[in-house]
């Protein structure tokens, strides 16, 4: 067995360093999330936007948009990302993608 990244209690990567995509579909798999193409999609958006603005995107109205700026309206919709990342998708999504949460999300 592999050495597991450390996570914090809210299972965000103490050290986003350590983020794969064994890992991302390691946390997805709790999530009961199969990753597919459109997920991938998303995740690697965010580790660019991460990448760029060093940071994630701080709350999940700004996260659609960004979305919607980049992919287009039919991807950067709310409904399309929660049936993607349920719950809170840009917490879900940071999450697998191994970016810290955002700041805004509950």
């Amino acid at each position: 067995m592999t050495n597991r990244p450390v996570r914090n209690n809210e299972g965000f990567l103490e050290d986003a360093t350590t983020w794969s995509a064994q890992v991302a579909e390691d946390i997805a798999q709790e999530d009961k999330i199969n990753l597919t193409e459109n997920h991938w999609e998303i995740i690697w958006f965010l580790r660019d936007f991460y990448k760029e603005h060093e940071m994630s995107p701080p709350s999940n109205r700004l996260f659609v948009k960004a979305v919607k700026e980049s992919l287009g309206s039919e991807k950067g919709d709310s409904i399309y990302l929660m049936t993607l990342f349920p719950g809170t998708p840009a917490k879900t999504a940071c999450r697998i993608a191994g970016l810290p949460r955002p700041t805004n999300c509950l």
